[in-house]
């Protein structure tokens, strides 16, 4: 085991046992008596850990630790403390410390402590690097993340971006469908020509072949020129077709024919139209579970799916949190012009113990406003907004008095189940998020009890 770590212990005897158990593990120690001497070394080298007393002559290992992560948010502090200061060293845990130690300290405890400090302390670093490793090893600069899922989604980026196949990407609502999308055209051939994105879920059924195919004049009412669609403005480049489940089954068979033939035709037109246009869909629905439904027209999905690509939701790849927190806290002070340093200790903990429903875009949201809340040099706990720091259990936020009698887990998970649903206008990509679900997990439960649209 390798690292270094500052103790400090008003008691001598304390301090020699400390560095006698730690050296031998491989542990680099420096011990000093007292809070002003840890200050004083702490400004001359870098520590991976400050092992500090809390009570101490003089400064308290409070005073300490909140001075340290105050010229080093990211400083990792335990605290050690006698039997009677637990509620202090909890606090003091609130405040920023990664875990306490109670004297007398087990060997055993120490070291896994110490272990644990030292794997998070890993990962964090880890994280706050991930740019300059992305930049040496990468070619997919606007998707930030090193868990494996996202790094198995840069692979395949890399590996199909030259080719002209079509794409599907699934993905849950904020998950960055749309940057995989751009991320797959900036690295082919056709970065040159243009980019359009359409949310296929936003443009009414009656309006989506002109947007996508172009019109004729006089074609329909309103219909004063003829207007070239994305596709025709698209020629040589990429379109990227987002919530392709939403499309209606007859704009389904045209765009089959436009893939087949690579040709479209405009609205009100007789003439057809070659284009040479890459596709990439996007979705958050079972295709095939809307094919069964006759939602979704089969050999439509054979010709979207010839790639796929799932992009993991946030909750499954934590460990990222801290990296994309950073770059929206750079992007975001540098466009507000606000010299922000980063995000406190304190604050980057409620980050990463958050669920995230709306996934990235929610998490780029929050940063944004913690920049715009800051008073001091870094974005602290109470710049987040109210839901951050909830603690997580149903029981806390249960709207009713739990009943003497008890109650069914079953009958509660169903009834809210249609509640979210009702809300959300039995939109399942909607009602999801509002349950903390992923959409096939909702899928599952709505199966399971049988619930159905009124």
């Amino acid at each position: 085991m390798t690292g270094s770590i500052l103790v400090v212990d008003d008691e001598k005897g304390q301090r020699e046992i400390l560095q006698t158990i730690l050296s031998r593990e491989g542990y680099r120690i420096t011990a000093v008596p007292g809070g002003k001497e840890a200050l004083a070394r702490l400004e001359e080298e870098e520590f991976d850990l400050l092992l500090t007393d809390l009570k101490m002559q003089g400064m308290s290992g409070m005073e300490l630790m909140e001075q340290a992560l105050a010229a080093n948010p990211r400083q990792c502090v335990v605290i050690m403390t006698a039997h009677g200061t637990i509620d202090s060293a909890v606090e003091a845990m609130k405040k920023g410390a990664f875990d306490y130690l109670e004297k007398p300290i087990e060997r055993e405890d120490l070291l896994l402590t110490l272990k644990r400090a030292f794997e998070h302390i890993g990962l964090i670093r880890e994280n706050l690097s991930l740019h300059r490793k992305l930049a040496e090893t990468m070619t997919v600069p606007t998707i930030i993340g090193e868990h494996p899922k996202i790094k198995e989604v840069f692979r395949v980026i890399n590996k199909i971006a030259p080719t002209g196949s079509t794409v599907l990407v699934y993905g849950e609502s904020g998950t960055g469908k749309e940057l995989v999308a751009r991320a797959i055209h900036d690295n082919s051939l056709r970065k040159d020509k243009p980019f359009f994105a359409i949310n296929c879920a936003a443009i009414p059924d009656t309006l989506i072949e002109s947007e996508l195919f172009g019109h004729e004049k006089g074609s329909f009412t309103g219909a004063g020129s003829r207007e070239i669609g994305i596709f025709e403005a698209a020629d040589g480049g990429t379109v990227f077709l987002d919530e392709i489940g939403e499309m209606n089954v007859g704009m389904q068979a045209k765009l089959l024919r436009t893939i087949q033939e690579k040709e479209i035709r405009r609205v009100g037109g007789n003439i057809n139209v070659p284009v040479d246009v890459r596709i990439i869909s996007a979705t958050n629905k079972d295709l095939e579970r809307e094919i069964r439904r006759g939602q979704f027209r089969e050999d439509l999905f054979y010709r979207l799916n010839v790639i796929r690509i799932s992009l993991p939701p946030l909750r499954e790849r934590g460990s990222d949190i801290a990296a994309l927190a950073d770059f929206f806290v750079r992007k975001y002070s540098s466009a507000a012009g606000i010299p922000l340093k980063g995000i406190a200790r304190p604050a980057l903990k409620l980050l990463l113990n958050y669920g995230w429903p709306g996934n990235v875009r929610q998490l780029e949201s929050v940063i944004e406003r913690g920049v715009l809340m800051a008073e001091s040099d870094y974005i602290e706990p109470e710049d987040l907004p109210a839901e951050i720091h909830e603690e997580g259990t149903t029981a806390a936020r249960l709207p009713f008095e739990f009943p003497v009698e008890g109650i069914s887990i079953e009958s509660l998970e169903r009834e809210l189940i249609v509640k979210a649903m009702d809300r959300a206008g039995w939109v399942i990509s909607k009602a999801a998020p509002l349950l903390g679900m992923s959409y096939k997990t909702l899928q599952y439960r709505l199966e399971k009890f049988g619930i159905e649209k009124p």
